[in-house]
């Protein structure tokens, strides 16, 4: 039962997030015409309403859905507390502290060494490409306000949603699910390898898959160790930016 509901929670996320695209996309397309993806600020609203949708379904529609079971029970503490649960559930509560800013650039190191390791690995294979380009939606030529949108897409908006989605609220639920049936330590590796794998396969790319894979082992582990996502939306971020700098700003491929 604890394996069928992990899947769930896995489909769940990764159906949401490509439903998501699909409606916003298509939706986009139809009233503003086939041009509308060649300029950078249709591809930064489209990335934005497609976040806050998959996160709407993600997180709310299972929330509503518990609610409507558990409607004669209410909590001691009112609304209040309700909404605090939620946050923590997600792995925001308070602000970030000094030492979700200082791991991050620890993070940043673990992760480069693993991703480095394991593309390594995957390259003695004839059909992995280490060198393939990612195609984010931005020409890599854009300048002045264009690339100011762009940065802030892929810097800022992607990180946040990310984390929330997967080091958030698929991290927390395959724990908490998990924990039901194993112990403390194995329930956080799997939770961590789960969240990973589907991580790296929903960007659909093998180089893409692997680093990222790579990014979410540590991602998760700054969740565990910090107990929020604030130190992992700060190494993403880096990580973003670094890459943005090199494509965006430097041109290289």
């Amino acid at each position: 039962m604890i394996v069928v509901t992990a899947l769930m929670m896995i489909v769940w996320v990764g159906a949401s997030v490509i439903v998501s695209q699909l409606a916003v996309g298509y939706l986009m397309l139809w009233m503003l015409g086939p041009d509308t993806f060649r300029e950078p600020v249709p591809t930064a609203i489209y990335s934005a309403l497609s976040y806050v949708l998959a996160m709407m379904m993600i997180i709310m529609i299972p929330k509503l859905i518990k609610a409507k079971r558990n409607k004669n029970k209410k909590l001691s503490d009112g609304k209040k507390t309700s909404l605090k649960a939620f946050l923590e559930e997600l792995g925001i509560k308070g602000w970030p502290t000094w030492a979700d800013i200082g791991l991050a650039p620890l993070g940043m190191l673990a992760y480069m060494l693993l991703a480095t390791g394991l593309v390594a690995v995957f390259s003695i294979f004839p059909w992995f490409n280490a060198q393939e380009v990612q195609d984010v939606g931005f020409s890599t030529f854009i300048t002045g306000f264009d690339r100011l949108i762009a940065f802030f897409t892929i810097v800022i908006i992607a990180p946040i949603a990310e984390e929330i989605i997967f080091r958030g609220w698929l991290y927390g639920n395959l724990k908490s699910s998990f924990l039901k049936k194993c112990s403390k330590p194995l329930s956080i590796i799997l939770a961590n390898f789960l969240v990973s794998l589907a991580f790296g396969i929903i960007h659909l790319q093998w180089n893409v898959g692997v680093n990222v894979f790579a990014m979410s082992i540590v991602l998760c582990g700054l969740r565990e160790i910090t107990g929020t996502v604030y130190s992992g939306i700060i190494l993403h971020m880096l990580k973003n930016g670094i890459a943005f700098y090199l494509v965006y700003v430097l041109g290289i491929q």
